[in-house]
């Protein structure tokens, strides 16, 4: 299966399959709960709930708005939001409404939420983690925004909702590949209060409606300015915070640099340089305040040739930085420097160690680009397949769109133990819906260089998901090729 892994580069580069920024999907699930059973009520959440509506509607979202809904109704709309928003390239939730932390998890309570006592205000609410779950899968931005830190109705005395962001909040999630960042943010700082608001409308709410259909701003700093507009609207009261990490690419929600959202991985990296200068020099101060989103950025621009600030030395001494506190996608972009010798001096056992650390991070570009290597051997590594297949494996359970095509087609070819055709079409299945074009290429034009096992288990699936209701006889005619396409996304 050689021929199919040279297909698939080491780059990781992502190919979009339109270049038309309108052909981007997005997707949004707005929840607002102001009326409460067992809780006393709340005055501006429907309202925040929808304004926000509106403003996403605007942004060409496609938004489903829901308003004091029970746990039954949360939970089953989570579940068909969750697997729509696999084929979306953003899925973005916003929940305001009441939230408490019970055992270090965080729960955002419907309007039915037993209140016996907070442990039954848990198991009657929902999760944050589910929350997570719901946009796990999104192509290229997750976004969750918790409009909920307001006064505690189920704690003693006067004691506000301690929603908190820690590793649990991770808890029992995928890892997300390299490719899909994630944002959460809070109205208030962990812990904190989230002022309701003189008018209809609550601070964070206006300031969120206002700086989102801002054109051409950079999503990362969208929210420093959400921050600093409530900053100053409440006299310093209450500061919101964002927890996560978004993808060293830069994405726009409005203005013509939409049209960099729908660009291969590569060339969205490059896209940096469109900043406007104040735009770049809030970059500047996120650097110094250590955020390495914001090095990276600042060194991205610096890497294009094309540039009059074109400086791959600066970039590199950036990338540095942002390694040196513990980033795994700046530790995989010094590798490759290393490894070329591009602003420093080439030192490959430096590339790899950088490239093992990042892998070490769970970043998913280095698991795959290490399997390469182990595979074909090359920076002084040893071929070793077994070794290769196990890294193409973890970067496969990490959902990198090309490890698991690849690994797909060594399960295929008999060489992963333990693994069925079934498991091999899991894994195609899974690099289909993630959007990588190329995939859905190669199941199109060339199915039959998988065995017709592999091929009638991905069509079992298919049949599974209501994307095929033909015969499972492993044939990729007509019908199963417009099922491959449904799956990915496109309308016929």
């Amino acid at each position: 299966m050689l021929l199919i892994l040279a297909v698939c580069t080491a780059t990781a580069t992502l190919v979009y399959a339109s270049t038309d920024p309108f052909a981007e999907r997005r997707m949004a699930l707005v929840v607002g709960i102001s009326s409460y059973q067992n809780a006393p009520d709340l005055y501006n959440t429907t309202r925040d709930g929808r304004l926000i509506a509106d403003t996403l509607n605007e942004l060409n979202f496609r938004v489903a708005e829901h308003f004091d809904i029970g746990l039954a109704e949360f939970k089953e709309l989570l579940e068909r939001f969750s697997f729509e928003a696999e084929t979306a390239d953003v899925a973005l939730v916003y929940f305001a409404g009441h939230g408490v932390e019970v055992g270090g998890r965080n729960f955002l309570v419907p309007s039915d939420a037993d209140s016996a006592n907070r442990q039954r205000v848990a198991d009657t609410s929902v999760s944050l983690d589910e929350i997570l779950q719901a946009v796990d899968k999104a192509r290229q931005l997750r976004i969750v925004i918790l409009d909920s830190c307001r006064n505690d109705p189920f704690a003693e005395g006067d004691m506000t909702e301690t929603l908190t962001v820690n590793a649990s909040a991770r808890q029992g999630l995928a890892p997300a590949s390299p490719e899909r960042g994630t944002l959460v943010a809070y109205a208030a700082e962990a812990g904190k209060v989230a002022l309701d608001g003189a008018g209809d409308n609550s601070p964070f709410a206006l300031a969120l409606a206002q700086t989102l259909k801002v054109q051409d701003l950079e999503i990362g700093l969208a929210f420093r300015q959400v921050r600093d507009s409530v900053l100053k609207a409440t006299a310093n009261a209450q500061e919101p915070h964002t927890y996560g990490s978004l993808s060293g690419k830069p994405y726009f929600l409005a203005g013509s640099s939409q049209e960099v959202n729908a660009l291969a991985a590569s060339a969205r990296r490059d896209a940096w340089g469109r900043l406007e200068v104040d735009q770049e020099e809030q970059l500047q101060v996120a650097a110094r305040e250590g955020d390495s989103r914001a090095l990276k950025g600042l060194a991205y621009m610096r890497l294009n040739p094309n540039e009059d600030r074109y400086d791959p030395s600066r970039a590199a001494a950036l990338l540095e930085t942002a390694a040196e506190a513990g980033d795994p996608e700046a530790m995989f972009e010094l590798a490759r420097m290393y490894e070329r010798g591009i602003g420093v001096e080439q030192d490959v056992d430096k590339a790899l160690k950088l490239f093992r650390k990042s892998a070490d991070e769970d970043f998913a570009d280095a698991i795959n680009d290490l399997g390469f290597l182990y595979y074909q051997g090359g920076l002084g590594v040893t071929r070793d397949p077994k070794k290769a297949i196990e890294l193409f494996g973890r970067a496969a359970d990490r959902r990198h769109p090309e490890a698991m095509f690849n690994y797909a087609a060594l399960i295929d070819d008999g060489v992963v133990d333990g693994k069925q055709p079934d498991d091999a079409a899991e894994f195609l299945y899974r690099a289909l819906r993630s959007g990588n074009e190329e995939v859905l290429n190669q199941l199109s034009e060339n199915p039959k260089m998988f065995k017709t096992a592999t091929r009638r288990s991905l069509q079992r699936k298919l049949s599974e998901r209501a994307f095929y209701s033909g015969s499972i006889d492993g044939q990729f005619g007509p019908q199963t090729k417009r099922s491959l396409r449904k799956a990915y996304g496109l309308s016929e």
